[in-house]
């Protein structure tokens, strides 16, 4: 038998060892993107759900913080990681990024530390350049947080979405946001920090914050694809109101609406637990449901709970509204708090403009609170979002809502 040449038996052995590489390498996610946006997606573990197309979050994050040079500024509403779990990698990134000299700003809702791990603050605050501060907003707004799940990289990319600081939100939650490279949106969201952060410090210092806007400022929408924010009142130079918008959009719904939330509720938040009624978004959903719009409204079983309830369930009777309400299985380790659970806030109109934001649709969110949304008047990310949206609405997830049913009190937090 003849021996195979020293060269071709080094070459066999290089073909085996990359194929072994090959086949031991997690397949790198596809990217679906319009100029300066890309969708991401994070697809909740054990669940028939897939977006092959999307990568997910804590890829790029981690991306986006190893590509830093100068600075990292974040707002977000909570912080809580789970040792073994992406967070932890996530954080070693932003150490990363922080050992090797960039400025991070790391701004968090007071009122967040019910949600936050002390453990997780802790390992933020060790991190070299990194300053760490709390905002009351509702010093601010009167009644208000800082909801906004948000970053900005070197002011000039940034990251917006419904993706919490939680180790949960990439792994357990249904979640959607936006990598922005758009240089102007970009900047914007930088300065809605600045505004945020410098309140911080005049509150701190015993000043309240002057406001910036006195009358409501609607956004332009000849730039085709732009950013939203609220509070009105806190908003920088040349950037609308998130809830005006909102109410505009749904006026100018022609053929078919698709929204995707954690809560929707016609009520806002009072003192001693109270819920003030709160009709601007509802009026506008049953508007456009009067002139013919078909409305597909998907929510979160959270958003079962009374009394909100009562108030999907007198929308759904309408004609043109269709409302189903999703559950996701439990994990198999077992029940894990505030979990497990749509949580994306998202629309497509006519399959001509995409909504992708922080908020959820009910009162206290696009009035008193830091949330911001992205608008785009883009066909092919409209389409995508409508897709998403209707992956979920079709699943054995999602059911009609049962406008008879009374329905159990949602286990939220720990049992």
């Amino acid at each position: 038998m003849r021996s195979i040449p020293t060269p071709l038996r080094r070459l066999a052995g290089m073909a085996a060892a990359l194929g072994l590489a090959l086949s031991l390498c997690t397949p790198a996610r596809a990217q679906f993107a319009i100029p300066g946006f890309e969708l991401v997606h994070t697809v909740p573990r054990e669940t028939t759900l897939a977006t092959p197309d999307l990568r997910d979050a804590a890829t790029v994050w981690k991306e986006m913080f190893d590509a830093a040079h100068t600075e990292i500024d974040f707002g977000q509403f909570y912080v809580a990681g789970q040792d073994g779990e992406a967070l932890d990698d996530i954080i070693a990134h932003l150490e990363a990024a922080g050992r090797r000299g960039v400025k991070i700003r790391f701004l968090r809702e007071k009122k967040g530390g019910f949600a936050s791990d002390a453990a997780t603050v802790d390992k933020l605050r060790r991190i070299p350049n990194l300053d760490y501060r709390e905002l009351d907003y509702s010093s601010m707004t009167g009644n208000g947080i800082i909801h906004a799940k948000y970053f900005v990289v070197d002011g000039s990319s940034a990251y917006v979405g419904s993706q919490n600081f939680d180790w949960r939100s990439f792994s357990h939650i249904h979640e959607t946001g936006l990598k922005i490279t758009d240089a102007a949106i970009a900047a914007q969201v930088r300065q809605i920090f600045e505004i945020d952060w410098q309140a911080q410090a005049l509150i701190a210092a015993g000043r309240p914050p002057v406001p910036t806007n006195r009358a409501t400022v609607m956004a332009d929408e000849r730039r085709g694809n732009y950013l939203v924010a609220s509070p009105n009142a806190f908003n920088p130079p040349g950037v609308g109101d998130s809830q005006g918008e909102l109410v505009c959009l749904l006026g100018q719904a022609r053929q078919e609406v698709r929204v995707q939330l954690l809560d929707y509720a016609p009520l806002s938040y009072g003192p001693n637990r109270t819920r003030p009624y709160y009709a601007v978004i509802d009026d506008a959903i049953r508007a456009a449901a009067a002139r013919g719009v078909k409305i597909k409204l998907m929510v979160s079983n959270w958003n079962t709970e009374e009394p909100a309830i009562h108030y999907l369930q007198s929308l759904a009777v309408l004609p043109n509204v269709e409302i189903r309400i999703v559950t996701l299985p439990p994990a198999s380790t077992g029940f894990i708090p505030f979990a497990r659970v749509i949580h994306t806030k998202s629309m497509s109109i006519d399959g001509r403009v995409a909504w992708i934001g922080t908020s959820n649709w009910a009162g206290g969110y696009l009035d008193n609170s830091r949330n911001l949304e992205v608008v785009l008047h883009d066909e092919n990310m409209a389409r995508r979002v409508a897709e998403l949206h209707e992956q979920t609405w079709s699943s054995p997830y999602a059911e009609p809502i049962d406008v008879l049913r009374r329905y159990p009190k949602p286990v939220k937090g720990k049992q």
